[in-house]
């Protein structure tokens, strides 16, 4: 489980630097802004992911026992 939440959590650090750096906006001024934006981005990529991996995984888990 453990290392199931460090690969979500890279993919959502990947994808949040990714769409900091393609983002078109001006930029905040304030660097406690951007940090606060950039960390917030990343933690609802984490949850939306976890949530939708997480049971699709366990689901599929279940599955096959009862498969066997």
């Amino acid at each position: 489980m453990k290392r199931k939440l460090l690969n979500i959590f890279t993919v959502s650090a990947i994808i949040t630097t990714i769409g900091f750096l393609m983002d078109g906006d001006v930029k905040e001024p304030s660097m406690t802004m951007r940090f606060t934006e950039f960390f917030a981005m990343m933690t609802m990529l984490f949850l939306a992911i976890s949530v939708i991996y997480l049971p699709a995984h366990s689901l599929t888990k279940k599955l096959q026992r009862v498969r066997q």
